[in-house]
């Protein structure tokens, strides 16, 4: 048995499910990493994005992993999916993109490096991320917080609008 780990997926150009649908099957390929449970896909307004692509909303969801790599290793799988998957970076943030995979957690890491924090550092407040998170793990307390996602999710604002997309998938 190796660490669970979450990640937060999300994407907004072209076919947004069939591009979860991929990363998932690719992440799966992966030696050593074992998909636990996928959320529902929720359809969200887009969040601090540039006013052009506010129209642009995303597909999101979570996924959990058993994975028998060390964090490093598990980062760079998932950046060289997205990289794979034609994620582009540059120097303006937000932008629409074909697939976005966030480390939500680790096990009980904590990170705080230049290319890695966790868990993530938006995590608990974002309900894109809280909500999908919750179907999966209610009654998780993440390292250096003291309520479970559930309890955190009830706090969060209902702006901007997370909407259910498609249960199964």
């Amino acid at each position: 048995m190796g660490t669970e780990a979450a990640i937060g997926l999300g994407s907004n150009i072209g076919d947004r499910l069939a591009h979860l649908a991929l990363a998932i099957a690719k992440i799966e390929k992966i030696d050593g990493v074992k998909l636990l449970a996928k959320s529902s896909v929720y359809e969200t307004e887009p969040v601090d994005v540039p006013t052009e692509f506010a129209v642009q909303n995303f597909l999101n969801a979570v996924a959990l992993f058993d994975v028998d790599l060390d964090v490093e290793a598990w980062s760079d799988e998932i950046h060289a999916i997205e990289a794979d998957m034609l994620r582009v970076r540059g120097s303006v943030r937000n932008v629409p993109r074909t697939i976005d995979l966030d480390l939500l957690y680790f096990g009980d890491v904590v990170m705080n490096r230049p290319h890695l924090h966790l868990p993530h550092p938006q995590c608990t407040s974002r309900r894109f991320v809280c909500q999908p998170l919750c179907e999966l793990r209610p009654h998780l307390i993440l390292p250096n917080e003291t309520q479970p996602i559930a309890e955190i999710l009830t706090r969060l604002p209902l702006s901007p609008v997370v909407a259910l997309f498609v249960e199964t998938w």
